[in-house]
């Protein structure tokens, strides 16, 4: 029996070498599962676990970027926890010839550095320009970034939900948050009940698949529980306490507006998962 330290339990029972590959690029997270629980090794029919450490390197030290199930490198991650509100104030064409913004910020400017990592409204974007003393940083946006997020809405004055990436010695406030935005949803309700607010989102049915009541679904870039889901209107809702209100952009936009939406990265490998038949090869647990 070999063990190796990981946040779920996989067990792997008289399963060909040529199938563990598959599992481990389309199960093991790289960068949110460093610490926690454990992957039991059982051996069987003389199968060495050693012939998985190729694929449980980012476990091990290992600090290369390695692709999510989705395609898409992972070198960053958030909790969805706002650290604060920035103003949009230039949002344009590079001298490069690229697209870039520029934001008034104080909080995250602490401790930056050139190629950081910060979510803007939950998209997880790359310092490329800094000055502390002016209080702003500059951000490069790719024609991706612009097709699936909001971020092209934005207008000078605009404010935006801000978050550096996540450190060994953070607190887990908030939820794993990739900051690859998923697609965009629409406001199609505020209600006030008390001090708090509902809010109603209608999400693209490909999305709205993976969210479930009391899982956790990133909101321009916040880290929310879904109360709701109302699969014939296609929509999910949430509620905003004082304090959040307080504190994020979204109860300052109107019905009608569009926000940032990334889903549990839980459910998305679940079902690629289900979808490639995996469970023929293993057994998965989770605890």
């Amino acid at each position: 029996m070999a063990t190796v330290r990981t946040p779920f339990s996989l067990s792997l029972l008289k399963t060909p070498k040529s199938s563990l590959p598959n599992i481990s690029k389309a199960f093991f997270h790289p960068t949110s599962v460093s610490h926690s629980l454990s992957i039991s090794l059982k051996c069987h029919n003389g199968f060495n676990p050693l012939h998985l450490k190729p694929y449980l390197s980012p476990f091990v030290g290992n600090s290369k970027p390695r692709k999510s199930a989705t395609g898409v490198a992972v070198k960053s991650l958030f909790t969805g926890i706002v650290e604060e509100m920035g103003q949009v104030q230039h949002l344009g064409p590079s001298r490069d010839g690229g697209f870039e913004m520029r934001i008034a910020a104080k909080t995250v400017l602490g401790g930056v550095q050139l190629g950081d990592s910060i979510a803007v409204n939950g998209t997880c974007l790359t310092v490329t320009d800094f000055d502390p003393a002016a209080s702003h940083f500059t951000v490069g946006l790719s024609p991706e970034t612009l097709r699936k997020t909001n971020l092209g809405d934005l207008v000078n004055g605009s404010p935006v939900n801000l978050e550096r990436a996540l450190q060994p010695t953070s607190r887990m406030g908030g939820h794993f948050v990739q900051g690859h935005v998923d697609g965009t949803g629409e406001i199609v309700s505020m209600e006030p009940e008390g001090d708090s607010v509902w809010v109603k989102v209608k999400a693209p049915p490909e999305l709205l698949r993976l969210v479930v009541p009391k899982g956790f679904i990133t909101v321009d870039g916040t880290s929310l529980t879904v109360v709701s889901v109302y699969e014939e209107e296609k929509c999910f809702d949430f509620m905003l306490v004082v304090y959040t209100q307080q504190k994020v952009v979204i109860p300052l936009k109107k019905v009608g507006d569009k926000v940032n939406l990334e889903v549990d990265i839980l459910g998305k490998y679940i079902e690629k998962l289900l979808k490639s038949g995996i469970g023929s090869a293993a057994s998965v647990s989770f605890s």
